[in-house]
């Protein structure tokens, strides 16, 4: 069966569990992996050991993108030196 996730990666994070985060696309929750594993094996008491293969496959990528830093111009202004005189 296959299972479709959002994982997002944002190395500039402020937490660390923000910097890798996979998701339900429709729910927004996190996946219970222990549960889909514990399905497997039809709920059956006892110890396993188990393993789990994960087949990754990109179906479609966004790459975040800095906007353009813009630079005010700096505006020309002419100053007069003005001369009191008593």
């Amino acid at each position: 069966m296959d299972r479709h996730y959002v994982l997002k990666i944002n190395p500039q994070a402020n937490h660390e569990w923000d910097r890798c985060v996979l998701r339900n696309p429709i729910t927004g929750e996190h996946p219970d992996l222990k549960n889909a594993i514990a399905k497997a094996v039809q709920n059956q008491p006892g110890s396993y050991l188990i393993k789990v293969s994960i087949n990754v496959e990109i179906l479609e990528q966004t790459i975040p993108h800095n906007p353009p830093t813009t630079i005010k111009p700096v505006q020309k202004t002419s100053a007069k030196l003005l001369t009191i005189t008593n």
